[in-house]
């Protein structure tokens, strides 16, 4: 039986720590679960809200007038090089626990917020390793038909921060099966621990955001000439960091209330206080409007905006 609940704070379900009350909230820990939640959210219609994790989402600061369900599907195993694991499962442990176990080759993910599910989803990459390197298959379950299917990886659509589905939000992951690769766990261990320092030092680890705000963009030959003659780096699929556009527009530590553009690291929008969504909103328009003026740019975001 389902514990649906009501007005349920959810700033303190994200990493934003921003955001009001869940009109209806419900924690699911199976698939059948999924199941009823999206069968009660259409009986009593009202629209649904998939949080996992709560990074990489920006709740308003109203109630959100829809039920989340609340992915708590948290089970996992190992077989050989093999990881099968639910959705819910935080990426962060998954990775530590398979490298005490001697198989990896994801360490570079180490730290990126969320969950396995989310990682997928989003394609989620750092430091030149994306999740799409080491999926096997995911399996979905469609909202609307409640048809279950597994999409091996070359069905996924993986692009830059994309997917198929996220692309088709209408299928919700459920279960993601990886294969590693064996590592020696000594050497795995310190990989992620040397990980999650730079990712400290860059101070994108524990901070109050959502990760990466906006998405790297394609930039014009001129710009990605000036990006890698300043950093000594090519750029990576015709892409340019972001964060450097930011900081070239002026903006690096912009504020606008307490949402912050870090100072470190300035594609971190922050909370840095009692920040609302509206602030984080409005902070995100003047970083666009200011990269849009330097380089004839668009930034997109690649945090979810409800």
């Amino acid at each position: 039986m389902l514990n649906i609940q009501e007005k349920i704070p959810l700033a303190p379900r994200t990493t934003f720590e921003i955001g009001g009350d869940a009109r209806y909230f419900v924690e699911i820990k199976n698939e059948g679960e999924l199941r009823e939640a999206l069968l009660w959210a259409r009986s009593k219609g009202v629209p649904h809200v998939i949080l996992a994790g709560g990074s990489n989402v920006l709740i308003p600061d109203n109630t959100l007038e829809a039920l989340v369900i609340d992915v708590a599907m948290n089970k996992w195993s190992v077989s050989g090089n093999d990881l099968e694991a639910e959705s819910g499962c935080n990426l962060l442990e998954l990775i530590k626990k398979t490298a005490v176990l001697g198989i990896g080759g994801w360490e570079k993910l180490a730290g990126i917020p969320g969950t396995i599910g989310g990682a997928v989803r989003g394609n989620a990459g750092a430091f030149g390793t994306e999740i799409k390197d080491v999926l096997l298959y995911a399996k979905a379950l469609n909202i609307h038909t409640f048809e279950v299917r597994e999409f091996q990886m070359n069905e996924c659509e993986f692009a830059y921060r994309n997917s198929f589905f996220k692309k088709n939000p209408e299928w919700v992951i459920t279960f993601v099966q990886v294969r590693l690769a064996r590592v020696e766990n000594e050497k795995a261990v310190a990989s992620i621990e040397e990980t999650i320092r730079e990712r400290e030092r860059r101070h994108i680890q524990n901070v109050r955001a959502a990760g990466s705000y906006f998405m790297n963009p394609v930039a014009p030959s001129a710009v990605r000439e000036m990006f890698e003659k300043e950093k000594g780096v090519q750029s990576r699929e015709g892409r340019v960091p972001a964060g450097w556009l930011i900081e070239k527009a002026g903006m690096k530590g912009a504020r606008v209330g307490d949402a912050m553009a870090s100072e470190q690291h300035p594609n971190y929008l922050m909370n840095a206080g009692n920040a609302t969504a509206r602030d984080v909103k409005e902070l995100a328009e003047n970083i666009k409007q200011a990269v849009r003026r330097e380089f004839g740019i668009e930034l997109s975001e690649e945090a979810v905006i409800f």
